[in-house]
C-alpha cells in the first residue's frame, strides 16, 4: 500500500504541466501522458529492485568507509606528530650534547696547553742544568788538561836541566837507587 500511495504521490507531482497540455490528458496520443507513465513505470520498477535502499547502502557503506579511513588518517596524524615531537627532542638533546662535546673539548684543549708550557719549562730547566754540568765539567777537564801539560812540561824541562847538570854516573846511581825503591815497594 505504501508504494501506491507513493506511486499516486509521483503522479500528481508530476502531472501539473502535462495536465497543461492541449487536447485529451489520458490518451496515449498525448506524449506528456507517455512520458509520465513511463517515468512512473521507471520508478516502480526501480522501487520494486529495491535500488534506492541498495544505493543507500552503499553510501553508508561508503560513509563507513570514508569515516574509517579519516580516523585512521587522523591516528596516522597523530603519530607522526609523535615521532616529529621525538626527532625534535633528540635533534635538540644532540645540539646540547654537541655543545658539551665542543666546550669539554675546548677545556681539554686548554689544559692540555698549560700541560705543554709546564712541560716545556721543565724540559728547558732540565737542558741548562745538563748545559750547565757540561760546561763545568768542560772547564774541569780543561783545567786538568792545562795542569797535566804544564806538569809535562815540568817535568820536560827539569830533567833537561838534570840531564844537562848531571853527569853520567850520577845518572846511573840514580837508577840503580830507584830500581831498588821500586823492588822494595813492589815486595
Amino acid at each position: 500500500m505504501n508504494r501506491h500511495l507513493t506511486a499516486a504521490a509521483v503522479f500528481v507531482a508530476t502531472s501539473g504541466p502535462a495536465l497543461a497540455a492541449p487536447g485529451a490528458f489520458f490518451s496515449l496520443a498525448n506524449t506528456n501522458f507517455v512520458k509520465t507513465i513511463g517515468f512512473i513505470l521507471f520508478v516502480g520498477v526501480l522501487v520494486y529492485f529495491r535500488v534506492p535502499s541498495l544505493i543507500g547502502g552503499l553510501l553508508d557503506k561508503r560513509a563507513v568507509q570514508i569515516r574509517a579511513d579519516l580516523d585512521e588518517a587522523r591516528s596516522l596524524r597523530e603519530e607522526a606528530q609523535k615521532v616529529l615531537a621525538s626527532y625534535e627532542r633528540k635533534a635538540r638533546e644532540a645540539g646540547e650534547q654537541a655543545e658539551r662535546i665542543v666546550s669539554h673539548a675546548r677545556e681539554e684543549a686548554l689544559l692540555a696547553a698549560e700541560e705543554a708550557k709546564s712541560a716545556l719549562a721543565v724540559s728547558l730547566k732540565r737542558r741548562l742544568a745538563a748545559a750547565d754540568d757540561q760546561i763545568a765539567s768542560a772547564e774541569k777537564s780543561a783545567m786538568r788538561e792545562v795542569r797535566d801539560r804544564a806538569v809535562q812540561v815540568a817535568v820536560a824541562a827539569a830533567g833537561d836541566a838534570i840531564a844537562q847538570a848531571m853527569s853520567a854516573a850520577e845518572a846511573g846511581a840514580l837508577i840503580e837507587a830507584s830500581i831498588k825503591e821500586v823492588d822494595a815497594k813492589l815486595h
